[in-house]
């Protein structure tokens, strides 16, 4: 299907790897233009080689999107490098891990406020531009509960967000959606460690999803593609779409 993304400038955070590398080459290969940033430099120089690859233009930084100041200026800076921003994807996140008072700050601050955050600062950009299009990247852990309280309620929070910006923002043509992949496992991400790590919690996990095996990122990132096109998605804003070949149980 031809998504209609060619010449469109998009940003995707935690871009350099996983299910954020994914969703970058995917709208590169639609066309886009693609910033992309995070903590790492190595992996963003292979991605953003990537991206070129594709035949668009790309622009990375190393970038803690949890430093309110760095996230600004990488975003100003891919504006102006970019010429705009059309597409915004917040994939940033904590991971979950631990259930303190460390995590919460964590999970809110990484998973949550960069989201925030970063679409404060483009929002007034796409409405200047007369039209935009927002995807956050939540989890089927925010549809119920199942993991750790930190990572549930704020990925969650990140679906109810994406609800009430597509509410706020249907007026000025800007689309909001948020994404709930299931376990997804590429090199190096926590499923890959875990097939050897944690082998008990690897199978048993493996053993309720109906799909009977784990998903990759490319499966997210064609879904995100689809909802990143005026073409294709023109009339879906405010879904949370799950991606996780049925492993979640609930019926929202």
């Amino acid at each position: 299907m031809d998504l209609d993304l060619t010449g469109k400038n998009a940003v995707v955070t935690g871009g350099s790897k996983g299910i954020g590398r994914a969703i970058a080459l995917a709208l590169a290969a639609e066309g886009a233009n693609v910033a992309i940033c995070a903590r790492s430099e190595g992996p963003l120089d292979q991605a953003l080689k990537d991206i070129h690859d594709a035949g668009v233009r790309g622009y990375r930084e190393a970038c803690d999107v949890g430093d309110e100041q760095a996230l600004n200026r990488f975003l100003d800076n891919a504006r102006q490098e970019l010429g705009s921003i059309d597409i915004l994807v917040c994939n940033v996140s904590a991971l979950g891990a631990g259930n303190d008072l460390a995590a919460w700050q964590a999970n809110v601050n990484l998973d949550l406020m960069s989201s925030v955050r970063a679409v404060t600062r483009v929002v007034p950009w796409m409405q200047e531009a007369g039209s935009g299009n927002i995807i956050l990247l939540s989890s089927i852990s925010g549809i119920e509960v199942g993991t750790t309280a930190p990572y549930a309620a704020t990925k969650a929070a990140l679906i109810s967000y994406a609800k009430s910006l597509a509410v706020d923002l249907g007026p000025s043509n800007i689309r909001v959606n948020s994404i709930a992949p299931g376990s997804i496992e590429f090199p190096g991400g926590v499923w890959d460690k875990a097939r050897t790590g944690n082998p008990e919690r690897y199978a048993s996990t493996l053993k309720r999803i109906p799909r009977g095996r784990f998903g990759a990122p490319e499966e997210v990132a064609q879904v995100a593609a689809f909802l990143a096109s005026d073409k294709a998605a023109s009339w879906v804003t405010g879904a949370c779409v799950p991606v996780d070949g049925a492993q979640h149980r609930s019926n929202m």
